[in-house]
């Protein structure tokens, strides 16, 4: 991506793409979640806030149960799988933070097998996640530094990490539910 893609975002700690970028292939619009990437502050936690959106518009409209959750969650994972690495090929970033798809993927994850939960519940996984994605604590520090590089191989390790932070939160949600008899 050169600089002028990236409407003088240089001073930014990532370069910040262009609507132009993410229009011009159908992996970019993905991997940039519809333009939740386009984000010049946080573009994990605005991936995320989209894919709450998402959850909550998708699961009102469509009400898919929870075959059709997995369908949807299986179909955007391997969606994602290939935007990720297409992406990261034609940037050479290995894993850029405009990619949000990975977030995407592995809150809808969350958001579903955490349910019922509320609108609390939902906001208490969306802070957990939040924590985890960004902070990278033990197994998800693990997960992001495990599948590095180009190709299939870095294309997962984008989305890879997430999903860690992912079974993170759910794992503190079960011990939560164990401990208060829920």
């Amino acid at each position: 991506m050169s600089p002028s893609s990236t409407d003088s975002a240089a001073s930014l700690p990532w370069p910040v793409p262009s609507v132009r970028f993410m229009r011009a292939r159908l992996s970019h619009l993905i991997a940039l979640f519809f333009g939740a990437g386009l984000s010049r502050l946080a573009p994990g936690t605005v991936g995320t806030l989209w894919a709450w959106a998402a959850f909550v518009l998708i699961d009102a409209l469509a009400a898919p149960g929870d075959i059709g959750w997995a369908l949807i969650i299986a179909v955007a994972l391997l969606l994602g799988w290939w935007a990720s690495t297409a992406t990261t090929r034609r940037t050479g970033i290995t894993d850029p933070s405009f990619v949000v798809i990975d977030e995407v993927v592995a809150f809808w994850l969350v958001l579903w097998m955490a349910e019922p939960s509320g609108l609390w519940g939902q906001a208490v996984c969306f802070a957990l996640f939040r924590f985890f994605d960004a902070a990278k604590p033990g197994p998800v520090a693990w997960a992001d530094q495990v599948f590095k590089g180009a190709g299939w191989r870095g294309g997962w390790g984008v989305m890879f990490d997430d999903l860690v932070a992912a079974f993170c939160v759910l794992l503190l949600i079960a011990l939560w539910r164990f401990v208060i008899g829920a």
